[in-house]
């Protein structure tokens, strides 16, 4: 079932609305969809480079969006909506253990959520559970989904098809690098002091 919805969604790419198609997979993405919006944004940005910029700025603001209508399930609707997307996840027992520090970390855990491979949706939905501070959540995910989404964007429009597979490939490892170093470096300043 999984497959069929990754080549539906893969197939929207062809689709004359594919912007509109990027715009509503990035959106519910953040919240409840499986495939990453990236399976759109890939083929779009290869598709029409000069549009790489428009593409990458449609997929950042609809998944903030997203993550926003996330926040929301996890603060208005745990109960009824929000514990069964978790579950459905398997994230449901790690979801006790990680909201005892959420608050302190929340941050942190929305950047990282965002740039990386993890699952967006669980940390939208995590935020509004916890209340995370609103602001805080929505400049987070702003920052994240934008780095992730335009790098990307970028990186096609810099070095096209040839770059597709890295990026299919490898780049999630890149972005967790990334951020795995950016962590440990402000680890290490705050050993410093």
């Amino acid at each position: 079932m999984l497959r069929r919805l990754y080549d539906w969604t893969l197939s929207l790419a062809a689709s004359p609305h594919a912007i509109w198609a990027l715009a509503a997979v990035s959106f519910i993405e953040s919240s409840v969809f499986p495939i990453p919006p990236d399976i759109l944004l890939i083929p779009l940005v290869i598709a029409r480079p000069r549009q790489a910029w428009l593409i990458a700025g449609v997929c950042t603001l609809a998944s903030v969006l997203g993550g926003a209508f996330g926040y929301f399930i996890g603060w208005g609707l745990f109960e009824q909506v929000g514990k069964p997307v978790l579950q459905f996840y398997g994230m449901e027992a790690k979801f006790g253990q990680f909201s005892e520090t959420y608050n302190q970390w929340g941050a942190w855990a929305v950047l990282i959520a965002g740039i990386t491979p993890f699952p967006y949706k669980v940390i939208t939905i995590l935020s509004g559970t916890t209340g995370l501070n609103f602001g805080i959540f929505m400049l987070a995910s702003l920052i994240a989904r934008g780095f992730r989404f335009f790098v990307i964007a970028a990186l096609l429009w810099k070095f096209g098809i040839p770059i597709r597979d890295f990026i299919e490939k490898r780049l999630g490892l890149v972005f967790s690098l990334f951020v795995a170093a950016l962590v440990g470096g402000f680890v290490i300043l705050g050993l410093a002091h």
